[in-house]
């Protein structure tokens, strides 16, 4: 399969055609050829002695996840599916993490290592199967997240977490501004909190880790039990709450974490206050963006339940001529769609 991706990758390079890395749906963009990931898949290798599993691309996500599951592990960013035939190349691909996030880390802080065929046709390996074999510029962080821009991501190399043996969710009434206030102190106090969002006018706060450390916190903490959690906390991962459902646009910002709240909008905050989503109609996405840049964040629109969070627009200029550079040197024929006009990829796309 790789030698054939190779082919058709130069081929395209050499007649200045584009092509679309698919992943989860086989469905063609209009005048574009495309790459369908879901050929090339299988677990290569998994160690869990070693916490560590490699994978290509094609993958189903619910086959690596169940794999890990049955060994007592996890990919601890928790990323979300967004469909069921989503794959692990999508996840690096789109770099989407879910509510465990702030706590464990993002999908880049998992990828130990990963192989791409470039614009050129050439396939390239970076990083390796454990952290010390990282040397250099991290490219395999780079890649995560290019949403298939730099080139076909072929094979994955993850770091594996254990699997937390207690877990429970408790919620409080509570207002955005003392919500906030409490994702960050309790937080800081090191209770084991693994997710928190606050939607509804409801702080909902997952303890999860040892038995005993969960009990003390729940102890400590108070508040009422979330009966059926995972479901829960499975509906707010792909966005199957009743907060995204509707016709209004939806604008997710990044700030910081003890950013106050925005005045009379419709919101749901969540990785301890990092991550805020807000329903306004279009034509508040500028003032979305000034408002997360005064934060320290950046703010984008898209659809629920979709990866199309990526956007160029509100770049400063010298980001923008780093991310030209780095297009250009990964991929100088431009066979796979640019940044600024991609058509942006579902989760399990690459």
């Amino acid at each position: 399969m790789i030698e054939a991706w190779q082919s058709q990758i130069k081929a395209a390079a050499a007649k200045g055609d584009k092509l679309a890395i698919v992943g989860s749906s086989a469905s063609a963009l209009p005048a574009v050829s495309t790459i369908d990931t879901r050929q090339h898949s299988g677990i290569v290798e998994y160690e869990p002695n070693e916490l560590v599993i490699v994978v290509r691309c094609g993958t189903p996500l619910a086959t690596v996840e169940k794999t890990m599951a049955d060994a007592g592990q996890m990919l601890a960013f928790e990323p979300p599916y967004f469909g069921a035939e989503s794959t692990i190349g999508g996840v690096v691909a789109t770099g989407l993490s879910g509510p465990r996030r702030p706590y464990a880390g993002s999908v880049r802080d998992f990828v130990l290592g990963t192989k791409i065929i470039d614009g050129k046709g050439d396939h390239l390996s970076f990083g390796g199967k454990v952290m010390k074999n990282v040397a250099g510029f991290d490219v395999s962080r780079l890649i995560t997240g290019s949403m298939g821009t730099l080139g076909v991501i072929t094979e994955i190399a993850f770091k594996c977490l254990p699997l937390p043996k207690a877990q429970q969710t408790r919620v409080f009434d509570l207002n955005a501004a003392d919500a906030i206030d409490k994702m960050n102190r309790w937080y800081g106090q090191a209770h084991p909190v693994t997710a928190t969002t606050w939607v509804g006018g409801r702080l909902y706060v997952r303890l999860a880790g040892a038995a005993p450390a969960v009990k003390t916190a729940v102890e400590k903490l108070g508040g009422e039990a979330l009966e059926n959690d995972a479901a829960w906390w499975a509906d707010w991962r792909e966005q199957k709450h009743a907060f995204f459902a509707g016709e209004t646009p939806l604008h997710r910002m990044s700030c910081k974490s003890t950013a106050p709240p925005l005045d009379d909008a419709e919101q749901a905050i969540d990785w301890g206050g990092a991550q805020r989503w807000i329903r306004a109609p279009l034509h508040d996405g500028a003032k979305a963006r000034y408002w997360a840049k005064q934060f320290g964040g950046f703010a984008t629109t898209q659809s629920a339940g979709s990866a199309r969070q990526f956007s160029t627009e509100g770049l400063d200029p010298a980001l923008l001529d780093v991310h030209a550079k780095i297009k250009a040197s990964f991929d100088p024929y431009s066979v796979f769609p640019g940044l600024e006009k991609s058509p942006l990829l579902q989760a399990g796309e690459g």
